[in-house]
Parts: C-alpha cells; structure tokens; sequence
C-alpha cells in the first residue's frame, strides 16, 4: 500500500507540471501573437501668441540718393573718390573740360572763307539799302513841310496834307527795317570770321574748367566712370546717398502683398548671429513685376518698403541682404496646435489625442495656421498630448506608445 501511495504521488506531480509547463506556452503564444503598441511622436498643445507671417529676402536701399551728371559733352579729369568715401555738402567730386573744337581740313576752310565772304557783301548790300532808304525819308519829310504849307493857304486839300504824313511815316518804318537788316548782317559777319578763327584754333583754343559740387553730405555710393573721359550730355558720373538713412526693398509675390497694410511690423536680419532689428511697413508699392523663381516659374511680385524703427547698430551699405519677416497678423492668448498634428477628414481637419495610452480621434476647428502651429477655436485642452506625422494606418483606440517627448515652442 505505502508503495502504491508513492507511485500515485508522483504521477500527481507530474501532471501537475506539465499542465504548470501548458499553461505558460499558452501564455507565450498569446502575448506573442497579441497586437502590439504603435510608437509615435507627439507634441504638447500650447496657450500662447499665434502670428501669421510672410517671409522673404531683401535688400537694403539709400532712401535720399542723388544722381551727378555731366551737363554738357565734356571730358572728365580722372576721379579721386572712391566708392564709401565721405563728402561734404558743396565739395568738388568731378572736374570737367569743354571738349575741344575740332581740326579742319582745306575744303572746310575754303567755305568758312566763301562764308566770310558772303557776309561781307550781305553787310554792304544792307549798307546801300540803309543810304538809299535815309534819302527816300529826307524827300517824304520835305514834301509832308510842303503840303502842310500849301494846306495851311488852303492850295491844297486835307487829303493830299495826310497823303503826304502818311508816306512819310512808311519810308520811315522801311529805314528802320533796313537798319535792321544791317545790324543783322554785322553780326552774320562776326560769327562766319569767328568761326573761321576758332577752327584754325583747334585744340590749341583757351578752354574753361568746370567744377561739379556735392549737392548734400554723403557717401559715394557708386561710380559709374572711374576713369577719366569724355563725356556725353546727360552721362553719369557718380552717386552719392545719405548714409545713416536706409530703407529695405522686399519683393513678395502680389497674392500676398493684399494681405499686408502700411505700418505691418517688420523684423530684419542682417546676418546669422546679429540681433534683428525692428521696422515696419512704409509703402506698398501699386506696381508689380514679373520675376522667375529658382524653379524656373514666372511670378508676379511687388516691392514692399520697410523703415527702421532704430537705426542697428551694425553698419549698413547700399545692397546689403537682409532676411526680413513681415507680420501679418497677431493674436494672443490662442489654443495652438503643431501644424504636423493636423490630418484631413474629408472636407474638415481632425488630430490625434493620445490618452491612456490610446489615440482619441478629434475634429478641429481651424482659425488660422502658418508653417509651425495651427490655432483652433477649442475641443483641446493646453498640455495633451497629440500625434505629430501620424501615419497613416493609425486608427481611433488603438493602442500606442510615446516615442518622443513633446517639443516645445
């Protein structure tokens, strides 16, 4: 009997073991074959500033500048001042020479002569009609004494009297046309000799000098002849601009020049690792211009200016880049959520709300968004957790675990 006791003992414990040895590869096979958790990124929702912003390059412009130009065919002595250098108000920055007349040769001599000439008998000509004339006057004057006699004795009529005034008054009116003709002739005289003389001059003629001033105090900003020369009417010579004065040119595209105002603030950059200053809108301007991206897209885009609320510290020059952002529009105190966060949901926008270690779909009602941050009208709650990229296999409940922590703003 204590032998039978025994036998059966260990038969019992070794069922016992084997089911213990089922029971655990059942557990096994279970939990391996259960589905497990998705890890995903996530992202805290946020109370603060939401700005709507456009961002574009630039660059920085004189706002007073002024143009020097040659103000009639001259040569240019050869420049001194140098691109950046300062000048004063009314100091000399170009020197110039009337071009020299030109060299002649026999046959333009020989017809400046013929011209001398011509003039010469157009003077006497004038001179003999001037005499013949101032004899004509001496008769009409005798007989206006004549008739006014005769009609003072009444040997004449009243009408022959005014006959003889009026001729009188017309070959006097001719004498003076025919002085005039002289001293007309004088002159075409003393032009053709002084024509003559001044060819047979030629570059040996005495010629002036002719100083160009700064009109403001400034910096020369450009060189357009940095040599001497000659120069043609109208030609520039150099720029000068007020150098503690700019104003940056942002060209952006026309759609979204609409949406800025006069006065928009402006944030510009001059550089990686400078601070960026401060400035606003001061014009729009109504004109816009066509411009091919990088891309290789035509696009129509308008200049916006922008002022400097206070000058930077750092110093300017006329074409220098700068990276400006353009607010427009602010608003405080706004639920925002990681723009990632947003996935479509036919015609609206939903996120993904993790809680308890599953994902709670919810719809959103967008304000506004721009490339970081979306804000909405409500339905979260500041510091949950939301599904940034979600995939797009994830479902509402589904189980998920937090691979990264939430980024900050």
């Amino acid at each position: 009997m204590k032998i039978e006791s025994a036998s059966v003992g260990r038969l019992s414990l070794r069922h016992v073991s084997w089911a213990v040895l089922a029971a655990l590869t059942i557990a096994a096979l279970v939990w391996a074959f259960l589905p497990r958790a998705t890890a995903v990124d996530v992202a805290a929702v946020q109370v603060g500033r939401f700005e709507q912003v456009i961002e574009q390059d630039g660059r920085l412009r004189a706002k007073q500048r002024y143009l020097i130009t040659a103000p009639t065919a001259s040569e240019l002595a050869r420049p001194t001042l140098k691109v950046g250098d300062s000048v004063r108000a009314g100091q000399v920055v170009a020197v110039l020479t009337p071009v020299a007349p030109q060299m002649i040769d026999a046959r333009t001599r020989r017809v400046l002569q013929e011209r001398i000439g011509q003039a010469e008998a157009a003077l006497a000509m004038a001179a003999a009609q001037v005499e013949r004339l101032q004899a004509a006057v001496a008769q009409a004057r005798l007989e206006d004494e004549r008739a006014q006699q005769l009609a003072s004795q009444n040997f004449v009529a009243a009408s022959a009297r005014d006959q003889a005034a009026l001729a009188l008054r017309g070959q006097q009116k001719a004498y003076d046309a025919a002085q005039a003709e002289r001293h007309a002739a004088e002159h075409a005289l003393r032009e053709a000799r002084l024509a003559l003389s001044l060819a047979q001059q030629g570059a040996d003629a005495p010629r002036g000098r002719w100083e160009l001033s700064s009109p403001v105090a400034g910096q020369v900003i450009k060189l357009h002849q940095e040599s001497g020369g000659p120069l043609a009417v109208g030609q520039p010579i150099l720029e000068i601009a007020d150098a503690s004065a700019f104003e940056a040119v942002i060209d952006v595209l026309s759609g979204d020049a609409l949406r800025l105002h006069v006065g928009a603030p402006v944030q510009l950059s001059l550089g990686s690792g400078t601070p960026a200053a401060v400035g606003h809108v001061s014009r729009i301007e109504p004109v816009a211009f066509t411009k091919v991206s990088a891309l290789g897209i035509e696009e129509q885009r308008v200049n916006v200016l922008a002022d400097f609320d206070l000058a930077p510290a750092l110093p300017l020059g006329e074409g220098f880049r700068v990276d400006a952002r353009l607010t427009v529009s602010a608003h405080d105190g706004a639920l925002l959520l990681p723009a990632a966060a947003l996935l479509r949901d036919g015609a609206r926008w939903a996120a993904f709300v993790v809680a308890e270690g599953r994902l709670h779909r919810r719809g959103v009602e967008l304000r506004d968004r721009n490339a970081d941050w979306a804000w909405v009208a409500g339905g979260f709650t500041a510091g949950e957790n939301v599904v940034v990229y979600p995939a797009p296999e994830l479902a509402d409940g589904q189980r998920v675990e937090i691979r990264t922590s939430g980024a900050s703003r």
